[in-house]
């Protein structure tokens, strides 16, 4: 064999060699950029609903305005979101309440009670029941305005608010707004052998207090 055709053959076979290992290293290549899409797509839901929360809760404790107005408002600012479908926006209003006074008045105990709450009425039409409030998830009735009308009047007979224990004066009003996404991975499941997408979500949330 000439050296010429002897350097052709390696030749040869170096490239076949570079697309049998081109052609096994690909699909790993894939799997592990496809990851990417979908947590780029995550971060992006969590900074919108970080957003709609924080302007929700400024506006729910200084506006005029309805909080099924609010939450309609907050919606119209989360594209590309679904909110509509699969989203979902609470607003609580929690006050510090003094209890257990001696006789005096004095050597209170002060506990987060819930005033209000209100789940947005615009929200999570894909079906199914929607994640509950964490502040106040027990809400048995709900008005046809979003209110929660099952709530006592305030008291010693109010149910707590799973937000900020310890930290309100007796008297001291707080607004608490939370926001849900069922945030719909584009390639969950996907797997190559034992290796498999991890799952973000499914429900991401924020919650602000003002």
């Amino acid at each position: 064999m000439t050296p010429a055709r002897t350097l052709r053959t390696q030749r040869g076979t170096q490239r076949g060699i570079a697309v049998i290992e081109f052609a096994i290293l690909m699909p790993i290549f894939v799997f592990l950029t496809l990851p990417v899409i979908d947590f780029a797509r995550a971060i992006q839901a969590n900074l919108i609903l970080v957003n709609l929360t924080r302007e929700g809760a400024s506006l729910a404790s200084r506006s005029s305005q309805t909080p099924q107005v609010i939450m309609n408002s907050l919606a119209q600012t989360t594209p590309p979101l679904d909110m509509g479908r699969r989203g979902m926006i609470y607003v609580t209003k929690v006050m510090g309440n003094a209890e257990n006074c001696n006789k005096s008045g004095t050597n209170c105990t002060v506990r987060n009670i819930v005033l209000e709450q209100y789940r947005w009425t615009g929200g999570w039409s894909m079906g199914g029941s929607a994640p509950a409030s964490k502040t106040y998830g027990s809400c048995s009735r709900w008005g046809n305005d979003g209110s929660c009308s099952s709530l006592p009047s305030p008291g010693t007979g109010s149910p707590t608010a799973n937000t900020m224990p310890g930290k309100i004066a007796d008297g001291q009003v707080i607004w608490v707004v939370e926001s849900y996404y069922s945030f719909n991975m584009f390639f969950q499941g996907l797997g190559i052998g034992t290796l498999r997408m991890p799952t973000l979500g499914p429900n991401l949330y924020s919650s602000t207090v003002f």
